[in-house]
């Protein structure tokens, strides 16, 4: 097994839970899944949510004050397909969907109660595919019905059939970009 296929079979074992994050910049609104995110700080608390630049999504956050991060369930599978296999540059996720606008005009979908609504604080380009917002929570929801020890999130490994609404683009990183040696 190459480094390649090692890196990704520790981030495949590792099985993330996924998340749909919607974003509105005043003009149009857009949603994704998402795999890649985390707490990024304890005080003041701060998450990252890294989003696909070939995304309608990463279009809009970048115009956007606020990103709606909901929790996927292991019962979510549906939403995780909307969100997921379907790109908003052909179709519209939210039509027929129970939503309002939150904190900043972000979507907020009643379907996943587990949310936060957080003002974008930073954003980042790594050279890569995908670009890093840093959000400040605002406004932080849980669902009544279920207690903490029967959450259940959606994990990665349970879409493995899943097909991306956009193939993932290559870009090249300059030599010099974040060298070490200097």
């Amino acid at each position: 097994m190459n480094n390649d296929e090692a890196y990704d079979e520790l981030l495949h074992r590792s099985n993330g839970a996924m998340i749909v994050v919607t974003a509105h910049d005043g003009k149009h609104r857009a949603g994704c899944l998402v795999g890649f995110h985390s707490q990024a700080g304890i005080e003041p608390r701060r998450h990252a949510v890294w989003l696909s630049m070939a995304n309608m999504t990463f279009r809009v956050a970048l115009h956007s004050s606020h990103l709606a991060v909901h929790f996927l369930g292991a019962d979510d599978k549906e939403l995780a397909r909307r969100f997921g296999e379907a790109s908003g540059d052909e179709r519209d996720k939210f039509d027929g969907l129970d939503w309002a606008p939150g904190p900043g005009g972000a979507p907020v979908l009643a379907a996943l109660p587990d949310r936060f609504v957080g003002h974008r604080v930073a954003m980042f380009d790594a050279a890569g595919d995908h670009a890093c917002f840093i959000l400040a929570p605002e406004q932080a929801e849980l669902s009544a019905d279920a207690p903490e020890a029967e959450t259940r999130p959606l994990r990665v490994a349970q879409l493995d059939d899943l097909v991306p609404g956009h193939e993932v683009e290559e870009r090249p990183v300059p030599a010099d970009v974040n060298d070490p040696s200097g």
